[in-house]
């Protein structure tokens, strides 16, 4: 008997070792998991994403790289300030340039050179001047300023320009704006962002974003154009419009930048460059160009047909040199507008061509209560269109266009045509 106890003991021992041993290896398991997840969360974090964004315009694209390190506005003033005090002034662009694509700073720096305005000053030196330029002497002269002065100044631009011969790319670099003007009276500030063009095809249209409250703008935006040959860079011209946004009304724009290449040596490296923002060029009012149109009056269907032949002599555009033409008409009913036309852009021409037709259904009897306006116009994509000429036909009309009118009553079912001077829009 004693014997069987002690096998009957020894079989009840055994699914208690089990249940020890598996309660250890359950605990080992879910530990062995937990390592393996941190290890994994802090792989990732480790990482740096590259950020990039992907703006296809005709083709081209254009990457804006180096979006991490913005500059914080409004309740980090102080603290930035704090931080700008403990370091050079040029440190923070010469960092951000040393970054590649992803975020990471390469084991090789690129070579630095200055405009040929700062007479291939180093980026020292650049910082040098600007602690010239807060000097005593400065300091009075500034405040011996008028009004006007003042007012005349718009603020620096500072941008960099680059070529990557091995990507075949055209990099340019809007890193920041500097003593803008107060364009919201009542905040006395401005909501600034930059648009940028390519001249002379004007393909090439980017902008950066909107900075809010703020008359020393930190951009740093790089914008990269793919698909443009080195020998075409002496051609090529840079047009910066600084603009304050308006959310209720059209943007305001504080002024612009011009910038020839023709003679700007970019094999040797990146180019930092600086330029005093200047008071827009606005096209003069005299020379406003003629319109051929031409008119035919129908009383048995109570309809005119109106034809838009061509537009010669047109102003050039305040910077890009030649004009995108396109001509808008409004029918009229007692001063009230009923309806509306328009034509196709014809691009980069002072003498268009439109040969384009429209028929207005006339509401009442007669012409004498109708009249009709033309709107030449610039189209930009980037912007509002702007107005190059006016051209106004009707019974209450001056000048030729009071001439064609009387004509086109007198003589129904008749297609007369006729030049026209535009007036100021």
């Amino acid at each position: 008997m004693a014997p069987i106890a002690d096998s009957r003991q020894q079989f009840d021992e055994i699914p208690t070792v089990v249940g020890i041993f598996s309660a250890f290896g359950l605990v080992f398991s879910v530990s062995l998991f937990a390592w393996i997840c941190c290890q994994r969360k802090s792989s990732k974090s480790n990482k740096t994403p590259p950020y990039k964004f992907v703006h296809v315009l005709k083709g081209v694209d254009i990457y804006p790289e180096n979006l991490n390190s913005k500059k914080k506005f409004g309740a980090d003033d102080k603290s930035e300030a704090k931080n700008k005090s403990a370091m050079p002034k040029n440190s923070l662009h010469l960092d951000l340039e040393k970054r590649d694509l992803n975020g990471n700073f390469p084991k090789t720096t690129t070579k630095m050179q200055g405009s040929p305005d700062l007479e291939n000053s180093s980026p020292k030196h650049f910082a040098e001047r600007k602690k010239d330029s807060v000097s005593p002497d400065s300091l009075k002269s500034i405040t011996s300023l008028s009004s006007e002065d003042k007012q005349d100044k718009l603020g620096t631009l500072f941008f960099s320009l680059e070529y990557n011969f091995e990507k075949k790319a055209f990099v340019v670099n809007i890193k920041e704006a500097r003593g803008l003007p107060a364009m919201d009276e009542q905040s006395m500030t401005s909501d600034p962002y930059i648009k940028m063009t390519i001249l002379p095809e004007k393909k090439h249209k980017v902008k950066t974003r909107v900075l809010r409250k703020t008359l020393d703008p930190a951009f740093d935006e790089t914008f990269t154009f793919y698909g443009i040959p080195y020998s075409q860079i002496q051609d090529l011209t840079l047009h910066f419009m600084i603009l304050s946004f308006d959310r209720f009304s059209r943007d305001d724009v504080i002024g612009e930048v011009l910038i020839p290449l023709a003679g700007i040596e970019l094999s040797e490296g990146r180019l930092l460059m600086d330029r005093e923002i200047i008071k827009r060029n606005v096209r003069k009012s005299s020379g406003r160009g003629e319109l051929l149109v031409s008119l035919c009056y129908q009383s048995t269907t109570n309809t005119l047909t109106v034809v838009v032949l061509k537009a010669r002599h047109l102003p050039k555009s305040d910077v890009s040199g030649l004009s995108d033409p396109y001509v808008k008409v409004n029918l009229y009913h007692a001063k009230k507008r009923i309806s509306k036309k328009k034509t196709h852009v014809k691009k980069c021409t002072p003498n268009a061509v439109f040969n384009e037709l429209f028929v207005f259904d006339i509401p009442c009897e007669g012409l004498d209560d109708i009249s009709i306006e033309f709107l030449v116009l610039d189209s930009d994509r980037g912007s509002r269109n702007e107005v190059i000429g006016r051209l106004t036909l009707g019974s209450s009309a001056e000048g030729t266009g009071g001439e064609h009118w009387k004509e086109i009553c007198e003589y129904p079912r008749r297609q007369i045509a006729k030049w026209h001077m535009l007036c100021d829009g």
